[in-house]
This record gives structure tokens, C-alpha cells and sequence, in this order.
């Protein structure tokens, strides 16, 4: 389960990471309530990495970077 959860989180990063930068919308001209439609996506799509990035930091801070452990933590409690 761990093990998929990573995957998952590597996969979002990459997605995140290559559409970061709207090279489809390159040469367009459209305009948005005085705005280019790229710098639309832009702060649309910093909006949705600040979404995930803090989904990530709530749910698998640490995932692929800490250890697993079982049994007792060093104040006496159970790690995962």
C-alpha cells in the first residue's frame, strides 16, 4: 500500500511538473478579463499545486524519505 501511495505521489509530481508551463497555449492570443489565457492557467494551475502539495504535506509527509518502523516509538508510542 505504501509502495502505491508513492507511485501515486511521483506520478502527481510529474503531472504537476510538465504542465506547469502552458506550452500548449503558446502563440495564443486569446484574452480573459484583460488577461492572456496563459497567465490564466498559470495562477489556475498554482492554485491546484498549492492544493496538492498541501494534500501531501497532510496525508504522506515523509512517504519514500522516512523509514518504516513497528513497535514502540522512542516516547513509548506505536510508529506505523
Amino acid at each position: 500500500m505504501r509502495h502505491a501511495e508513492l507511485v501515486g505521489w511521483i506520478a502527481a509530481a510529474i503531472v504537476l511538473a510538465a504542465l506547469a508551463v502552458p506550452w500548449f497555449l503558446w502563440g495564443s492570443t486569446t484574452v480573459v478579463a484583460g488577461l492572456p489565457l496563459w497567465l490564466w492557467w498559470h495562477v489556475g494551475w498554482m492554485l491546484l499545486a498549492a492544493g496538492v502539495f498541501w494534500l501531501f504535506a497532510e496525508r504522506a509527509w515523509g512517504i519514500g524519505v522516512e523509514p518504516e518502523r513497528d513497535g514502540p516509538g522512542p516516547s513509548g508510542g506505536e510508529l506505523r
